[in-house]
């Protein structure tokens, strides 16, 4: 299979040629492109690709605006950091939409639902696309649990996630503590409490804690990097962000 890569970080050019290569051998990278410029210029001409890994933000451009200009009916694999263009990219035969970083499973995917609609004839592979598109729609708008049935003693009670300020776990139990420091035990685990809330409102900070952003009342600076959350309910353990993870927790809080 031969491939043409529009992408304007060599790293990242570099590091998707080494998957492709890794995960297929006859994979052959005929060209890297990195820029809207050079690529309808490329495209323009007879090729040999058979599929297309396409960035959308590219050195002078969207690269959307190479539609513009060439009629593309290679399929394209799009590989970028923004998923606001996920709908626009199904327009325009695309096969794929990954986000970055790319991890090798998610590109193997890719690569054999390429595989796939290239041997399936048109009305499946419509049928195909049209699931393609509904899944993106699907990612586009996830839905979040909005309430935790919980067991007190011989009554059920509904609890608004709204309600929660952090979940946590204490010997073995995960409870979720409301804003009016009342505690409840939930028969998940952290990780699935994770996928099922809300990551706008909701992030979990270290092994033992998911946090609610409306319960952060100040955040210090800790030993060697680290940072200490404080929070309404206070709680009696350390809330600990590491030092790997204080960034991207700061990035969420300003969010």
């Amino acid at each position: 299979m031969k491939v043409v890569i529009i992408e304007d970080e060599i790293t990242a050019s570099e590091q998707l040629e080494f998957l492709l290569n890794k995960i297929d051998q006859n994979i052959e990278v005929l060209k890297v492109l990195d820029s809207v410029k050079s690529s309808i210029s490329y495209l323009s001409k007879p090729n040999d690709a058979d599929l297309l890994f396409m960035d959308i933000h590219l050195s002078d451009g969207i690269s959307f605006e190479i539609f513009k200009q060439v009629n593309i009916t290679t399929p394209i694999i799009f590989t970028t950091a923004y998923d606001q263009y996920a709908i626009k990219a199904f327009k325009v035969n695309s096969v794929d939409y990954l986000l970055k970083p790319i991890n090798k499973e998610e590109l193997e995917k890719a690569i054999s639902k390429f595989k796939q609609l290239n041997n399936t004839p048109e009305v499946a592979k419509t049928q195909t696309q049209v699931q393609g598109l509904l899944d993106l729609l699907k990612k586009e708008n996830p839905t979040y649990k909005t309430t935790y049935l919980v067991q007190k003693q011989d009554t059920l009670l509904p609890i608004k996630i709204n309600d929660i300020a952090f979940f946590t776990i204490d010997t073995g139990i995960i409870r979720a503590v409301t804003f009016n420091n009342k505690s409840f035990i939930i028969n998940e685990k952290l990780e699935d409490i994770e996928e099922d809330v809300n990551p706008i409102q909701f992030y979990r900070v270290n092994r033992q804690f998911i946090i609610n952003k409306d319960s952060i009342v100040n955040i210090k600076p800790y030993f060697t990097g680290k940072l200490i959350l404080n929070t309404n309910p206070i709680n009696k353990e350390k809330i600990v962000i590491s030092r790997a993870k204080s960034k991207d927790f700061k990035d969420w809080i300003n969010s």
